[in-house]
């Protein structure tokens, strides 16, 4: 099966050329999320433009929503770095931007920001995340993430709890009355222990989020001379130091 593994913020139908005025030629803001930039629907996100580098220090910011219009989300609305965005619905899922003024001219403007996707969860009905074989995974061995759904997506993401800032974009396939997709991982390539959940969207409004999947906690083993170790130095098995 073959599969697309995309960065969010580069899902290819939202990625879109802004028509937003504005002047500060290479001086950009980043936008970031927090808690996370997955929202649990009715629940709250700040959103907080910043500026790492350079001369500026912005005070000042506004934040626009990338649409076929390119209109922003609070016309006029100005904010000092983090703005509270909530309780959220369906209609905030999308991608944002923001930029800063210039503390020596109030009315000129910094470069837009790099898009940042915010998906709202909790739409849809979850999908269930299986690890084939299974769970306990040995050092060197492949294992593959399986998500799949009865309903219909044409979109899953794979989220790691705590290693992952943005989840992977898989596209999903149709199976049965449903759709899955399986994603692969070498433990030898990657820091595969974790906790993994994975959701599903729709074409028509990708960045709107199915609930999450039941975590799954994907163990790496190694033989060691009293037994099975698991990775991190708990053991899986009752034994000696």
């Amino acid at each position: 099966m073959s599969l697309m593994v995309v960065s969010v913020a580069c899902v290819g139908f939202f990625l879109i050329q802004t028509t937003c005025p504005h002047t500060g030629g290479q001086d950009k803001t980043s936008l970031s999320a927090r808690p996370s930039a997955l929202v649990p629907q009715g629940g709250h996100v700040t959103l907080r433009c910043h500026y790492r580098r350079g001369l500026y220090n912005f005070t000042n910011f506004t934040l626009y929503k990338d649409d076929r219009s390119h209109v922003p989300i609070f016309p006029g609305r100005i904010f000092q770095e983090s703005f509270l965005m909530g309780p959220v619905t369906p209609a905030d899922a999308g991608t944002y931007r923001c930029r800063g003024s210039y503390p020596h001219s109030p009315t000129e403007w910094s470069a837009l920001s790099e898009p940042l996707a915010i998906m709202v969860t909790g739409v849809h009905k979850k999908p269930s995340l299986l690890a084939l074989p299974g769970p306990l995974v040995k050092s060197g061995e492949t294992v593959t993430l399986q998500c799949s759904s009865d309903t219909v997506f044409e979109h899953f993401f794979l989220h790691r709890e705590v290693t992952f800032e943005e989840p992977l974009h898989l596209v999903g396939e149709r199976h049965g009355g449903g759709s899955q997709v399986n994603y692969s991982i070498n433990s030898t390539t990657s820091d595969l222990a974790e906790t993994y959940r994975c959701y599903g969207s729709a074409t028509h409004s990708p960045y709107v989020l199915s609930a999450p999947s039941d975590p799954l906690d994907i163990v790496i083993t190694e033989c060691c001379c009293n037994g099975p170790r698991a990775c991190g130095g708990q053991n899986s098995e009752q034994g000696g130091p």
